[in-house]
């Protein structure tokens, strides 16, 4: 008979990232204190920048895709006067300019040109790929990479602080994105447009959708909680995805036809396009009387098709 392999407590993890860790690094140590490999996380953030990871557990990772797919929110520091490869302070530096020129007019008018909906170059160190391989590979392999440029809407844009140090300029931000958006490419936009160069000296994110990170927690301070033998404060996966997910009320039989995997037919149009992801048009967490998140549907052909059930765990799962 085969050995029962218990099914992880699903739900959401916030961590505190610390600077030098990778979001591969904060993953192995979760897995390591959750006691199972199946974690995964909800949007990589470089080793240099801190801030909120979201992390799933279990069955809460076939939720990620959707929590990746939320704007975010991020606080940084742009320094104006010089331009690197990778775009941050553990680039190479590629040129240089005296920033001591640059007025706040001209700073607060180079801030609006990037506000909105715009179109933006990715930096040519993130981890899209091209060929098949991640661009940051290609470039660290001496590659010259030409990412092409992709929609992106910044909703806001604000200057915090400017502090001047002779030719250098440092700008403080808090900016809101949306997905798949570079603050690295903000920053070297912004002092491109203002002709002195410009590169990201911190990065910290503080939001991804609802979920913020005055409610994470560091790696220390979870394997503190691990040590003391008490539980990890896990988001529940109902919560979660009624956190990452429009939602559909459900009737006891809809919820009994949605765990055998039926669709809905006459559900399907009031599965509207969320405003937070548009690949995902059309998608909602389907939740049962009870409150029970049974699936996520998507609207299909004039139904609503459940495309994850959250069906429970059977033996070998």
């Amino acid at each position: 008979m085969a050995r029962r392999i218990d099914e992880p407590t699903p739900g959401l993890l916030l961590v505190d990232k610390p600077a030098g860790w990778t979001s591969h690094d904060v993953v192995a140590r979760a897995r390591r204190l959750v006691n199972t490999r199946k974690v995964g996380h909800a949007g990589t953030l470089d080793p240099m920048a801190t801030g909120l990871l979201v992390l799933a557990v279990g069955r809460a990772t076939r939720l990620l895709t959707y929590v990746a797919g939320h704007d975010k929110s991020y606080d940084a520091t742009i320094r104006l006067g010089s331009s690197t490869v990778t775009d941050d302070a553990e680039g190479e530096v590629t040129a240089t300019a005296d920033a001591s020129v640059v007025t706040d007019d001209a700073l607060a008018a180079a801030v609006a040109g990037l506000t909105g909906d715009i179109a933006q170059v990715p930096s040519s160190v993130s981890a899209i790929k091209v060929n098949g391989e991640r661009s940051y590979a290609r470039v660290r392999a001496g590659v010259d990479v030409a990412l092409a440029a992709r929609p992106a809407t910044v909703s806001r844009f604000e200057v915090l602080d400017v502090r001047r140090d002779g030719a250098v300029v440092d700008v403080d931000v808090s900016v809101e994105v949306s997905s798949g958006t570079y603050v690295r490419a903000l920053a070297r936009d912004l002092g491109s447009a203002l002709g002195v160069g410009g590169h990201i000296t911190a990065l910290r994110r503080t939001r991804v959708g609802r979920f913020g990170v005055a409610c994470a927690l560091t790696v220390d301070a979870l394997a503190a909680l691990v040590d003391l033998g008490l539980p990890l404060p896990l988001i529940p996966l109902d919560e979660a995805a009624k956190a990452a997910l429009p939602v559909l009320a459900l009737t006891e039989q809809e919820a009994g036809s949605l765990t055998f995997g039926k669709p809905l037919t006459e559900r399907a149009a009031e599965l509207t396009k969320p405003a937070h992801h548009d690949d995902f048009a059309h998608d909602a967490a389907a939740v049962a009387p009870d409150g029970r998140v049974i699936a996520v549907v998507r609207r299909v052909k004039g139904a609503a098709k459940p495309v994850i059930v959250f069906a429970p765990a059977g033996p070998g799962a």
